[in-house]
């Protein structure tokens, strides 16, 4: 059975990423003694998750709010019960238009309402006639 080593000098890719000009001529004095190893890491995880709730959660939010939650959260409990989507650029897209077609309709609401005001005004006072029970009440006892 062949034996193989790997050492400093036979790693290129390695020797090449991590090593600086300076450091190569230390390193290969250092190789007769000791082998110098560089860990290159690779980075973390995300940890938090931006989300939309499909469903009011309680201690975390509304229907339809955008929040950030641990991903473990989300991965073991808000979607296999079904109550968030992980937020994409499309689904910003989408809630954004959702937004403002909710704003015009309340705005046009509240013209409409200002409106039926105004005809109010210009009206002055009216009274209804119907007829009553015992003291004068149009419902009830």
């Amino acid at each position: 059975m062949a034996s193989t080593s790997l050492s400093w000098n036979s790693s290129s890719w390695l020797h090449n990423r991590c090593v600086t000009k300076n450091m190569k001529s230390e390193t290969t004095k250092l190789t007769n003694r000791t082998s110098v190893l560089t860990v290159v890491a690779q980075k973390k995880a995300k940890k938090v998750r931006k989300i939309i709730l499909k469903d009011d959660v309680a201690e975390l939010g509304k229907k339809g709010q955008l929040i950030d939650v641990k991903a473990g959260y989300l991965r073991n409990f808000l979607l296999p019960m079904g109550m968030a989507q992980i937020v994409t650029p499309e689904l910003l897209k989408e809630m954004k238009m959702e937004e403002e077609r909710i704003e015009a309709e309340k705005k046009r609401v509240k013209e409409e309402a200002q409106q039926l005001a105004l005809i109010f005004e210009t009206v002055g006072a009216f009274k209804v006639k119907r007829k009553g029970g015992k003291g004068k009440q149009i419902f009830g006892r």
